[in-house]
């Protein structure tokens, strides 16, 4: 108890978090809750912590487990060597960081063979010891020099063993703890990231063209611009580098360990400084900033595609409706696949609308025929190849017979793996995989978040330099992002495929298989308390998910809200003293306008959870998404020859990143709003401005065809 104590206190002054609230989130979290379960449902213990707050809480967490756990290496290892103190040991204990800690052990750290340990093999400490201290000597200096004198040891001579006990001396300056932080900072406060290409790169590298001789201030550079860079490095191209104040480093090298100018060996310890900075100290400082940057990188990208994740997951969902998708193509035709209001696989065909056979009449009769046998009340066109020549053919089709179905572009970012995938395989194994694309299509459309929670995340298209960030811190974010959209969302119980039962609350992807099963096995759910029936689900998962879960139509009214089962008797409570029935109270806002909050606060139920429960029963199993609306690209208008600067157009942003955000505007290119055509007023975030799936009017200022760039603005 005293250390979760201690470690809350250090995480609360970190976080600027009240310690109380900080404590209860870490006994919730170390008793097996899960975040979504906490921000929900136990805001009177935390005092209203949200999961951004109680996510900061869970990583700190994580990152004092690993900070204690290197330290415990650290000092294991330093007394093996006998080399422990007091001092020592002190710095250890009150060390806070990671770098710091590295830092503090590097003099004692084994190391591979260098001109400093062969030197130290070879007796020469003491002799190095003698430089460092720069005291008078006892004796003259080849007198001195001649003591370490042992062809034996292949110390042929003086000159031998003064250059081996100066590479000592040098490695340990190197390793000085103050010298490495204070160069650190200063490389940061002043130096600059030189990029330049490599010798006969030029042509091939002429994507990376702004960077062939760049230079920027190390506090200032945009990440995506470092990512840039470092991608032209990773691909053999560039060559990236810190550039540092030379003189200022050597002048407090000098201050700091040469304190005797009268002293025999002073010139030779110069030349070790020298010696020291550009071949230890240099090369490690440019790495230690570097790598800074790149972590700082990391977290700005990964932030990101975390957030371009969670617009395209809570992307408003057409709904329940029989839909059609179309994914299109050329040469192949355009599959297409019907689905019913629930998703199920009713039928699929080709067509042939597109060059180079252009049978629209017979695809016309294929899809009208589809339209009249299954009621389809929506069609998805996959946006990739051939998908504005299958949006004008539908479009006319359905002007032509005077039908109100309504079409929608939907992106297919990610389509093509997740057909290829085991999911979509086993779920569909006599198809093929463009049939399997098409079904993903028409369920996009339905419900964006139960589709896309079947494709690895990094394959949806809406990051910024996702492929060259740190991977884990990436899972990682991006495993956060889907479970909080979907147990924002909630889960229908008796319809969710086992990749989105998998993400919710205290399931994961067994339990959600097991789930599956039991309902394959035993029919629907009629209540949530059935969950206890299946297999390796306990009381303590029943209490993560159950709140999570939707049932409806069910014999419990309440189990397709989002009150959870442990406050079912306060409601019955509510009920009881409005003089009603429990199922009367759900859904009728006047009923629960009637209830205080205040009169059903008690020791377990606070008044946040009363007002949770009382504003659900208002709403129950409300939708957080935004309403379902549809772009109008333009018909006339379907690849990038048809784009003109000053054209006006209707889009729909589908990435934002720091310098700006892109729009389809129906071209097959994305077009790029720079962060300085967001808005007539200075923009610091894009998010700020805008957010993936928003509609969005821009104005053409400029086409390069050739290199499939489309500049817009919405200053206008």
């Amino acid at each position: 108890m005293q250390d979760t104590e201690q470690k809350s206190r250090a995480i609360a002054a970190d976080l600027q978090l009240p310690v109380k609230q900080v404590l209860a989130a870490i006994e919730l979290l170390e008793a097996g809750n899960t975040i979504p379960f906490i921000a929900r449902y136990r805001k009177e213990v935390t005092q209203g912590l949200d999961e951004i707050a109680l996510r900061a809480v869970e990583d700190s967490v994580e990152k004092a487990t690993a900070l204690a756990a290197r330290k415990a290496t650290v000092v294991k290892s330093i007394q093996s060597q006998g080399l422990m103190s007091d001092e020592v040991l002190a710095a250890i204990e009150n060390c806070s960081d990671l770098r710091q800690l590295e830092m503090l052990y590097l003099p004692f750290k084994p190391k591979r063979r260098t001109k400093a340990s062969i030197a130290r093999e070879r007796g020469l400490q003491p002799l190095a010891d003698l430089l460092v201290l720069q005291e008078p000597l006892e004796v003259s200096r080849n007198a001195t020099l001649d003591r370490f004198v042992n062809p034996a040891l292949e110390i042929a001579d003086r000159d031998a063993a003064l250059q081996g006990a100066l590479a000592i001396v040098a490695e340990q300056w190197s390793e000085d703890a103050t010298l490495r932080s204070w160069m650190l900072d200063d490389a940061k406060a002043s130096g600059k990231v030189t990029s330049t290409v490599k010798r006969g790169k030029k042509k091939e590298a002429e994507k990376f063209e702004i960077y062939f001789d760049h230079r920027e201030a190390v506090e200032k550079i945009p990440s995506h611009r470092l990512l840039a860079m470092l991608r032209g490095e990773a691909e053999g191209l560039l060559r990236i580098g810190i550039a540092m104040d030379d003189g200022r480093a050597l002048a407090r090298m000098k201050s700091q360990f040469l304190h005797e100018r009268r002293f025999e060996f002073y010139r030779e310890l110069v030349a070790a400084i020298g010696d020291c900075y550009e071949r230890l100290l240099q090369p490690a400082t440019q790495s230690s900033v570097l790598q800074n940057l790149k972590e700082q990188a990391d977290t700005g990208a990964i932030e990101v595609f975390g957030k371009n994740l969670h617009e395209l997951l809570m992307a408003s969902p057409a709904g329940p409706r029989v839909t059609l998708g179309i994914d299109p193509g050329f040469r192949t035709g355009c599959k297409l696949a019907v689905v019913d209001k629930t998703g199920k696989f009713l039928a699929t065909s080709t067509i042939y609308p597109t060059p180079p056979r252009n049978d629209c009449d017979a695809a016309a009769k294929r899809v009208m025929e589809f339209i009249n046998e299954y009621g389809v009340e929506l069609i998805a066109i996959g946006n990739g190849t051939a998908s504005r020549e299958t949006d004008v053919f539908v479009g006319s089709l359905l002007k032509d017979q005077g039908l109100k179905v309504t079409k929608v572009m939907v992106s297919e970012a990610g389509a093509s793996i997740y057909s290829a995938s085991d999911i979509a395989i086993k779920e569909f194994p006599d198809l093929d995989v463009t049939v399997r694309g098409a079904i993903s299509i028409a369920r996009r459309l339905q419900d964006p978040l139960a589709e896309l929670v079947k494709t690895d995340p990094k394959s949806i298209g809406v990051g910024q330099y996702q492929h060259d960030v740190n991977q884990t811190r990436l899972r990682k974010c991006l495993d956060r992002t889907v479970e909080s959209c979907v147990n924002a969302v909630g889960v229908d119980l008796n319809m969710a495929s086992v990749s989105l039962l998998s993400h919710v609350a205290g399931i994961g992807p067994k339990l959600a298989q097991n789930i599956v099963a039991f309902r394959d096995q035993n029919g629907r759910f009629e209540n949530r308390n059935e969950l206890l029936e299946v297999a390796k689900l306990g009381k303590k998962a029943f209490e993560q998910a159950a709140g999570f879960l939707r049932i409806r139509g069910g014999k419990e009214t309440l189990d397709n809200s989002a009150v959870h089962p442990e406050s079912y008797p306060l409601v019955g409570h509510m009920a009881k003293k409005l003089g009603t029935d429990p199922k009367r109270l759900v859904g009728d806002a006047d009923l629960s306008q009637k209830l205080n909050p205040s009169e059903y606060v008690d020791d377990r139920f606070g008044l946040p959870t009363v007002i949770d429960i009382i504003s659900e029963l208002e709403k129950p199993g409300r939708d957080p998404r935004r309403e379902f609306k549809v772009v109008q690209f333009d018909d006339a208008i379907n690849n990038i020859d048809d784009l003109k600067a000053g054209l006006v157009m209707e889009g729909v942003i589908t990435n934002v990143t720091h310098f700006g955000a892109f729009v389809d505007i129906g071209v097959h290119q994305d077009a790029l709003i720079h962060i300085s055509q967001l808005s007539s007023e200075f923009v610091k975030d894009p998010n700020e401005i805008v957010a993936v799936g928003d509609l969005v009017k821009v104005k053409v200022i400029e086409v390069d065809a050739g290199r499939k760039r489309i500049s817009v603005t919405r200053k206008f």
